[in-house]
């Protein structure tokens, strides 16, 4: 696995599944995976959860992991080719990826999308720029579109609370929120959901809400929320703006954040959220206190499946 920057890189979710899972259990079992290896954490954006999980990661693999926040610790960035570079960007990704490449031998990119501009936002531009020029292995730390390292979490956690010896219904439902904010987690959750294949998945939005075909095309489409809880085994909770007419807030309509009510309606499910959450918004105090909740266990599950994912990269670049 040379790059992880979507579930098209993995050649076998289960066994990435069981790879983190034995980490889990055994943290430290190849401490000398990473020895004499240094990975570059670039943070464009904030980061709490994904920074810390990854470099513990890297920390167990024995690995060196050093932290740079372009934004507030480096040069602003250029990442567009042949530009003229008279504005307010200091130095081009073109000339400043190599250097990285010699410096470390995995490099790890965090971004955001504006949602300003559809087609600039999925087209990716920062993460493929730092693929193509610095030379070493990409793993994302989130994209414009994607977070792949939460949806290998995700799923790590279905994996080891689902044991009936039948696939899970899985919901992804979409919940009010106070601003507008990326698709990237609900993307990447269907991206996998559907690419591992082992689940009846159904996500549940307002009507203006419908993601990206291309990450929902073999997920069940269901628009009112209390017919798409019934028999849910899971429940991921999630805000997203709008795609069609891009980066807005139609609906904030209250009636979408999770209860123990409508939990009723499901499977005795588990809940799930990638965090940070905005409690009694998002999701009730009711649900996040209580023992349905599955989200300190996904964010715990972030150390392995940032640690699975290393170590497979290092063997690859053996």
């Amino acid at each position: 696995m040379k790059n992880f920057v979507s579930v098209k890189d993995v050649p076998d979710i289960n066994f990435l599944i069981r790879m983190a899972l034995d980490y889990k259990a055994n943290p430290f079992k190849d401490k000398g995976a990473g020895v004499n290896k240094r990975i570059g954490l670039l943070f464009l954006n904030p980061s709490m959860r994904t920074r810390l999980s990854t470099q513990i990661a890297a920390a167990n693999l024995g690995m060196e992991a050093v932290v740079f926040n372009v934004g507030q610790e480096g040069w602003a960035l250029e990442f567009e080719d042949e530009t003229i570079m008279s504005g307010t960007t200091v130095e081009h990704v073109k000339d400043a990826a190599p250097v990285l490449g010699k410096y470390f031998d995995i490099l790890g990119i965090r971004t955001f999308p504006s949602l300003k501009n559809k087609e600039e936002d999925y087209s990716e531009l920062y993460i493929r720029q730092f693929m193509k020029y610095s030379g070493i292995p990409v793993v994302s730390l989130e994209s414009a579109t994607l977070h792949p390292l939460q949806s290998l979490a995700d799923i790590i956690t279905i994996s080891e609370t689902f044991k009936e010896k039948r696939k899970p219904k899985i919901v992804l439902t979409w919940a009010p929120h106070v601003k507008a904010l990326p698709q990237c987690v609900a993307n990447s959750f269907s991206q996998w959901v559907n690419a591992w294949g082992a689940a009846d998945f159904v996500i549940t939005h307002p009507e203006d809400y419908h993601l990206d075909k291309e990450f929902t095309q073999h997920a069940s489409i269901v628009l009112n929320q209390d017919e798409a809880l019934k028999n849910a085994d899971f429940v991921y909770v999630k805000n997203w703006s709008t795609y069609t007419d891009y980066g807005r807030i139609y609906c904030n309509d209250p009636k979408w954040m999770l209860t123990n009510e409508k939990l009723q309606r499901t499977n005795n499910a588990r809940v799930m959220h990638c965090l940070p959450v905005r409690r009694n918004v998002e999701l009730s105090d009711e649900i996040l206190d209580s023992p349905a909740s599955l989200v300190t266990q996904q964010a715990g599950n972030r150390v392995w499946a940032a640690q699975a994912v290393l170590a497979e990269m290092l063997k690859s670049g053996k």
